[in-house]
């Protein structure tokens, strides 16, 4: 398999980027963003291609896919109104205060992993190792000297790959009872200087 990365979603790309950013996240945001079709709609509606690098392969399909944040915006946080768009007033009332729960303020001093996620097909032939590559890559050209993203406590696979990459727990933050609503205990912080 050839594999080409590159800075940037096309638009073309954007419902196969959504299903893929589904389902990797949607069992920790599912209860919240669900039903599946409104999730996949509002991800269609504030995907920022500007913010992702992308795994090709050489028929152009999508493999794999890595959002940043920085301060110019994230790949899939949205507004307000995209989120009354979608769910309509009463639905954006209950959920806006729960996801803004799980946001990431922009780390001023390390460059933030906005999810990572690989295709089924793709997984374990180095789509995951080559895209954090490029956002180490990515770091680096904008001036940054660290990479740091969260990985959930249950999900020991993803943490062990960053491990194995040199990326170090920093910090583990609980999320108390709202582990009945995502699915999982804690958030880990990990870190990797490049």
């Amino acid at each position: 398999m050839r594999l080409t990365i590159s800075q940037g979603l096309p638009d073309h790309l954007i419902p196969a980027a959504a299903a893929l950013y589904w389902q990797a996240f949607g069992g920790k945001l599912g209860r919240v963003m669900g039903p599946d079709a409104r999730a996949l709609r509002f991800l269609e509606r504030v995907i920022r291609a500007d913010q992702a690098l992308v795994a090709l392969d050489e028929r152009g399909r999508l493999l794999g896919l890595a959002g940043f944040k920085t301060p110019e915006g994230s790949f899939a946080g949205g507004a307000p109104a995209d989120l009354r768009a979608i769910y309509g007033l009463a639905g954006t009332a209950w959920r806006m205060p729960l996801l803004s729960l799980l946001s990431r303020e922009v780390d001023n001093d390390r460059f933030l992993l906005d999810g990572i996620c690989v295709a089924p097909a793709a997984r374990s032939k180095g789509v995951g190792r080559a895209l954090l590559s490029a956002i180490e890559d990515e770091a680096r050209a904008r001036g940054y000297d660290h990479v740091r993203l969260d990985v959930v406590d249950s999900n020991w696979r993803a943490r062990a790959l960053y491990e194995r990459l040199g990326y170090r727990a920093v910090k583990t933050d609980s999320i108390g009872l709202l582990r009945h609503v995502f699915g999982f205990d804690a958030a880990v912080t990990m870190v990797k200087p490049v």
